[in-house]
């Protein structure tokens, strides 16, 4: 696993001698940021709607096509439906489409034409403790960005790991985060997506009829960038990643 882990990164990077990545300042990697994150939208036939994030994570120029992954939940079950992008900022939305669903994984790519957007790149390797920013947009509004760090890495069971793929982060989300991109805070790479989050049933004293369901903090699962480039590559997008 780690033997992969490692040959996974240097193919993201490059074979030889590189040189480290300028640090780019806080308001810098916001713009970074931000420069690869979408807000997606589903809408059915009866009017059932759906909200979701995504991340850029491959484009062809010439074509001016871009390729977004995010939760594979958000377009499920496949019916037909219409998907539409919007860019942070942005009042005006752009068609797209499913391209590729992954059969075993949490993960979709949406594919979408005349976005200027800028892909992201992958960090396939994390460690306990790395900070991060989680940039999604919850409840279909604005997006919102929240701080927090990589609290646990993906590992077989009994194994005590502290560097590989981010399998959770600390960050809260809720609804419509789901898809949202994490993003390392030194470099901007994409250390995973927003998978999931656990809740918490809480009961309102006044209205015992109703009960809520609270998000947890310090469990949102990720979709780790190490299973998002081998699903890229398993897609064939693997030559549009940014080099």
């Amino acid at each position: 696993m780690r033997c992969l882990v490692t040959l996974v990164a240097v193919a993201l990077t490059g074979a030889g001698c590189i040189s480290a990545p300028r640090v780019p300042d806080r308001a810098e990697l916001i713009r970074g940021v931000l420069a690869s994150t979408v807000q997606l939208r589903s809408e059915r036939d009866g009017g059932f709607r759906r909200a979701a994030s995504g991340v850029v994570v491959a484009t062809d120029p010439g074509a001016r096509r871009s390729w977004i992954v995010t939760a594979r939940h958000f377009v499920e079950p496949s019916h037909p439906q219409r998907i539409y992008v919007r860019l942070p900022g942005s009042t005006s939305v752009v068609p797209a489409s499913v391209a590729f669903v992954s059969p075993d994984l949490d993960l979709a790519i949406i594919e979408t034409e005349h976005l200027n957007v800028v892909p992201v790149r992958l960090k396939t390797v994390a460690s306990l403790g790395d900070e991060i920013l989680l940039v999604a947009f919850p409840w279909g509004e604005r997006f919102t960005v929240v701080r927090g760090v990589v609290s646990q890495i993906a590992s077989s069971p009994g194994e005590l790991v502290v560097t590989g793929p981010a399998r959770m982060v600390d960050a809260s989300v809720s609804y419509g985060s789901s898809g949202g991109g994490v993003f390392d805070t030194r470099t901007g790479e994409l250390v995973g997506i927003v998978e999931s989050y656990r809740t918490v049933k809480v009961a309102i004293p006044e209205m015992k009829e109703r009960i809520l369901e609270m998000p947890v903090a310090g469990e949102t699962t990720l979709i780790p960038a190490l299973s998002i480039f081998r699903f890229l590559a398993d897609s064939g997008l693997s030559g549009f990643l940014p080099r």
